[in-house]
Order: C-alpha cells, then structure tokens, then sequence
C-alpha cells in the first residue's frame, strides 16, 4: 500500500469541513437554521430567484440536501418556491433580512478562522478548487 489509510484526501478535508462548520453552527443557531441552511441563503441572496437544481450545482450540495433545507426555509418564511416542475426559489424579504443580520455574524467568525489559518490559506483554496 503506498499510502496510509489516515492520509486519505476525502476524510481529512471532510473533517477539517467540520470542524470549520462548527464555528458557524455556533451563529447559525441563535436564529433557528443550520450551517447549511445559512450558506443556502447566502448563496440565493447573491445569485436572486434561481432554479432550485442551480443551488446544489453551485453549492456542489446533493438535490435531496437542498429540498431538505428549503423546506425548513420555506416553512419559517425565508424563502419561496414556485410550483413548477423546475421549482425556481427566492428569498422573501424575512429573508433578504435575516440574511443582512447575519452577514455580520459571518464575517466576525470568518476573521477569526483567517486568524487561525492564516491569509494564505484562500490561495490554496482556491488551488484545490481549480485542480479539481
């Protein structure tokens, strides 16, 4: 074997994912949604009303993930689905504010985490990114 099974690629980066996850759960849940649920809005806030398929594509984030977490969105006002076969969702204006509420939030634990890891670690993001 030319590796060890600690050093697998897919369960280091899933557990870093966690750990990262964890700082937003702390925020996410004083208003009632999930890590998830906030990057959902976030991403609908920056790309407006969008087919719902167009979520998981740009959030590589499985349909059943997504219909998952917009029903719970959906079902506390935060955002609004059409009824065609392709739903389109949108943000409803509790939303569009719960999103601006948030941001702040966001941005607190992102500097923190930048802190931690250093600036350096967007660009090897970002290389991982477009290598893959």
């Amino acid at each position: 074997m030319n590796y060890n099974l600690h050093d697998c690629i897919g369960s280091r980066f899933r557990r870093i994912s966690r750990i990262i996850d964890a700082y937003f759960r702390v925020e996410a849940k004083k208003f009632g949604i999930t890590e998830n649920q906030m990057t959902i809005m976030f991403a609908l806030y920056s790309m407006g009303k969008v087919a719902q398929h167009k979520i998981g594509d740009n959030l590589a984030l499985e349909k059943s993930t997504v219909s998952r977490n917009l029903r719970h969105l959906e079902k506390n006002g935060y955002v609004v689905r059409d009824d065609a076969y392709h739903p389109e969702v949108d943000l409803t204006p509790k939303g569009k504010n719960l999103v601006l509420e948030l941001i702040p939030l966001w941005e607190k634990v992102m500097s923190e985490l930048v802190k931690k890891l250093d600036i350096t670690v967007f660009d090897f993001i970002a290389e991982v990114e477009k290598k893959l």
